[in-house]
């Protein structure tokens, strides 16, 4: 009885360890480039304007959760994976982000039982990431996640943001 009941316990930890996130909402769109030989950039930098852009009231940030120092550190991770290192001075690449938030976003949704479309208030966020040359200036890479924004715990947040940049960042070329 007491293997019975360890196993199920094991099995109940495993199933909520690999449950999904919200993440049908997100869409992604990247343009590069084409004239640029991605392989040739080893080192990159974070611009010093970089940040987040926030609703006027600041409630979709919650309690304990630091988006910029998750973006960041997504970003790093993702520039890392390509075998790029951060560096403090001379970059091969400069990169900068912005995640813009409308609390007061509307969308059009159907009402289930009437099948009609109304007005509702659907909060929106969208996260760009540009990549920059800094010999020419020009930007070699550009890359926007837009969503819902969704009142979640933070670790399913963390879990959204990790989809959208690993998604972005699929569509850098190699």
């Amino acid at each position: 009885m007491k293997k019975i009941i360890i196993s199920i316990l094991v099995m109940a930890w495993f199933v909520t360890g690999c449950t999904t996130f919200p993440k049908d909402d997100i869409k992604v769109e990247s343009e590069a480039d084409p004239k640029v030989n991605f392989s040739g950039y080893k080192t990159y930098a974070f611009l010093a304007s970089i940040g987040i852009v926030e609703d006027a009231e600041g409630h979709w940030e919650p309690p304990k959760f630091d988006a910029d120092a998750e973006i960041e550190y997504l970003i790093n991770e993702a520039m890392r994976n390509r075998g790029m290192t951060q560096v403090n001075a001379n970059p091969d690449l400069f990169v900068a982000y912005a995640l813009g938030v409308d609390m007061d976003a509307l969308k059009l949704k159907a009402n289930p039982e009437t099948k009609l479309e109304t007005l509702e208030n659907v909060p929106g966020a969208a996260l760009v990431v540009i990549l920059i040359d800094p010999e020419t200036g020009f930007v070699t890479w550009i890359s926007a996640a837009t969503g819902e924004m969704k009142n979640l715990e933070p670790e399913i947040q963390k879990k959204r943001l990790g989809y959208a940049v690993n998604t972005m960042f699929k569509d850098l070329p190699k």
